[in-house]
């Protein structure tokens, strides 16, 4: 009904800057907030970073200045770009979009599947 499709992770450099996307598509009648997790192995899956309908952002502290999350309303995809990337910032990176679809026209909250970032020392 709603499907999610992630791109752009990667094996990057510290220092080095990736851009990942995330892609909606399916039966979809609005988005609102959209938003960026990370799970890096052995800990909990953390807040990256959400961008809300209005445009409004949020942060984790630890990828404050780093980070930028970016929507396309028309196309339905969420951009995370990352910049001067540090090896603690290694994990698989998911979306999580809010969206009213499917046959039911309900509110809920979907995954990706998830993109590798590796970021080598």
């Amino acid at each position: 009904q709603v499907q999610l499709v992630e791109s752009g992770g990667g094996l990057v450099q510290a220092g080095g800057s990736l851009r990942l996307s995330c892609t909606a598509s399916g039966i979809i009648f609005s988005i609102n907030d959209m938003g960026w997790y990370r799970q890096a192995p052995g800990k909990q899956r953390e807040l990256v970073a959400t961008i809300s309908s209005g445009g409004s952002t949020n942060y984790a502290d630890s990828v404050k200045g780093r980070f930028t999350i970016s929507r396309d309303d028309a196309k339905n995809i969420v951009y995370l770009q990352m910049n001067s990337l540090k090896p603690e910032d290694t994990a698989v990176y998911y979306c999580k979009p809010h969206v009213r679809g499917g046959w039911t026209r309900r509110w809920d909250d979907y995954w990706g599947q998830g993109t590798q970032v590796t970021v080598s020392s």
